[in-house]
C-alpha cells in the first residue's frame, strides 16, 4: 500500500476533495481518486470522507494507494486496424461489434485483450487491471478511432486535454427524421436513469453537463446522416441526445428502435485530435465509413 499525505492550506478551502487530489498527484485521475474514496481508502484527519467533501485549512489528507494487481485479463492476437503507433500512444480503428474492455459477459475478444498482445502489455496502468491503457471509449456497436495511451504520462496528459475540451472527436450517425435547423447544439446534462439503470437519460438531478455540436450532412426520406462534434464525453452522449431531440440514430435498440439486419446503432467515431503529450505537435486522424455504414446508407438513399 503506498501513502500520499497532503495539508490542505488557505487556497484549497472550499474544493472538494476528490478534485484537490488528483490536482496534486497526477498518477491519480479523479475518477480513481472517488473510487478510492468510495472503498475507505482517503481519510481526512484520521477519518473517513464523502468524494463531496469540501476542504477547510489544515485538514491532514491521507491517500492509500493499492499496490497494482497483477493484471489477469489474457492477452489475445486478434486483428487491429493500427492507424498510428509510437512509444506513448497508438490510435485504433475499432471494428462494430467489438468490446472495448472486458466485463461481465465479455471477458474475451475485447479491444484490450487485442493491445495486451499488441503491445505486450505496455499500458498504462491508470485505470486498473480491466482497462489498462484506455483513456476514453466507445460504445461496442460504434466502430471508429479511439486512442490509448502506452504510459502513465500520456494517459495523464490526453485526459487533461479531455477534461479541458480540447480534445476533437468528431462522428458520423445515420438518424431518424429531417432537422429543421441544419446547424446547431444540443445542450442538456445526462446522468443514469432511475428506472433502467443500465441506460443513460437527460436529466437534472445526479447528472453531468453535456454539449453536442452537429451539422446535417445530407438528408434522404425521413433520415439524415450528421456530423456530431462532442464538447464533452459522456456515457452514449450522441445516442441520448439524438433521442431527446427526436432523432434516434438509426439502428440504436436502446434508445431508439432495432431495425431488422442492423446490429445496433450507425454511429462512428470518423475523426480525433489531439496535442501529442511528448512533441507537443497537434495530430488529427480520419477515418473512411466503414463498409456497414456505407451499406446502410446506400440502401437507405435507394428506397427514397
Amino acid at each position: 500500500m503506498n501513502k500520499i499525505c497532503f495539508t490542505a492550506g488557505e487556497k484549497d478551502v472550499g474544493t472538494r476533495v476528490d478534485k484537490f487530489i488528483s490536482d496534486n498527484e497526477s498518477s491519480l485521475t479523479r475518477s480513481a481518486v472517488q473510487k478510492l474514496i468510495d472503498s475507505g481508502l482517503v481519510l481526512c484527519n484520521e477519518a473517513e470522507i464523502p468524494k463531496n467533501y469540501k476542504l477547510r485549512i489544515g485538514d491532514e489528507i491521507i491517500v492509500n494507494v493499492p499496490d497494482p494487481v497483477e493484471l489477469d485479463v489474457a492477452a489475445e492476437d486478434i486483428s487491429l486496424e493500427i492507424v498510428y503507433e509510437d512509444d506513448d500512444l497508438i490510435v485504433v480503428n475499432k471494428p462494430k461489434g467489438m468490446v472495448v474492455h472486458p466485463a461481465a459477459g465479455n471477458y474475451s475478444g475485447t479491444l484490450v485483450n487485442a493491445l495486451l498482445y499488441h503491445c505486450k502489455g505496455r499500458l498504462s496502468s491508470i485505470n486498473g487491471v480491466i482497462r489498462p491503457g484506455i483513456v476514453h471509449r466507445i460504445d461496442k456497436n460504434t466502430s471508429g478511432l479511439l486512442i490509448v495511451a502506452k504510459n502513465d504520462d500520456a494517459h495523464n496528459m490526453l485526459a487533461e486535454q479531455i477534461k479541458a475540451h480540447s480534445f476533437t472527436r468528431e462522428y458520423c450517425a445515420i438518424v431518424t427524421g429531417r432537422f429543421s435547423e441544419k446547424i446547431g447544439t444540443v445542450h442538456a446534462p445526462i446522468g443514469r436513469s432511475k428506472y433502467d439503470r443500465k441506460k443513460m437519460c437527460v436529466c437534472d438531478t445526479n447528472s453531468k453537463d453535456a454539449i453536442t455540436h452537429y451539422e446535417v450532412i445530407d438528408e434522404f426520406g425521413n433520415f439524415s446522416l450528421v456530423r456530431f462534434c462532442l464538447e464533452t464525453g459522456r456515457t452514449h452522449q450522441i445516442r441520448v441526445h439524438c433521442a431527446y431531440i427526436g432523432h434516434a440514430v438509426y439502428g440504436d435498440d436502446v434508445y431508439g428502435k432495432a431495425v431488422k439486419g442492423v446490429q445496433g446503432q450507425c454511429l462512428h467515431a470518423k475523426k480525433i485530435g489531439f496535442v501529442h503529450p511528448t512533441s507537443g505537435e497537434y495530430m488529427e486522424f480520419d477515418s473512411e465509413l466503414p463498409d456497414y455504414f456505407v451499406t446502410i446508407l446506400s440502401k437507405l438513399k435507394k428506397i427514397f
